[in-house]
């Protein structure tokens, strides 16, 4: 009897270390879900054309699909500027941004700006809860710096952000 409980010790001791590294590879791929995050570059054309024309092309999971929607409804006066599209172009626009938006996707970081939310729908990305939490302490006068110029100038400290990556290379120029 002594023997079968051993055998036994020894076989669930044996299945715990099998089931490890598994939760252990789970785990790491949680906290990368969830802390790193990279939203990965724009890959549609005309997102990065149209858009990318007079702005930087913001990946579309830094906002919810309800604010995409809001954003290109408004495109004949987009943030007091007058925006020409032609239908095709405004309807794979609203598309890519709709299907790729934060309430859609996988990043991490998507998943904390829908919680942040809390069912608000903002027009910028710098009205987010998020935002405002990750560029807390920053006082208003870093983002008046001329080699800054607003808060929505995202590639002016986060040099990889075309990328999709807000986190590697931050550097606030002076």
């Amino acid at each position: 009897m002594a023997n079968l409980f051993k055998n036994n010790a020894i076989l669930v001791g044996c299945l715990l270390l099998l089931l490890v590294p598994v939760s252990v590879v789970l785990a790491d791929d949680d906290h990368e879900q969830s802390e790193g995050s990279s939203f990965g570059p724009i890959i549609n054309d005309t997102v990065k054309k149209k858009c990318g024309a007079c702005h930087f092309a913001y990946q579309p999971g830094l906002l919810p699909a309800a604010s995409w929607e809001k954003i290109v409804a408004g495109l004949p006066v987009h943030f007091g500027e007058e925006i020409v599209l032609d239908q095709g172009s405004k309807a794979i626009i609203l598309e890519y941004l709709c299907e790729n938006a934060a309430d859609h996707s996988p990043a991490g970081r998507s998943k904390e700006i829908m919680k942040s939310l809390d069912g608000q729908t903002p027009l910028r990305i710098t009205e987010t809860p998020y935002f405002f939490e990750k560029h807390y302490g920053l006082p208003s006068s870093v983002f008046n710096l001329p080699s800054i110029g607003a808060r929505s100038n995202c590639i002016a400290c986060h040099s990889t952000a075309e990328q999709g990556s807000y986190d590697d290379s931050v550097k606030i120029p002076r």
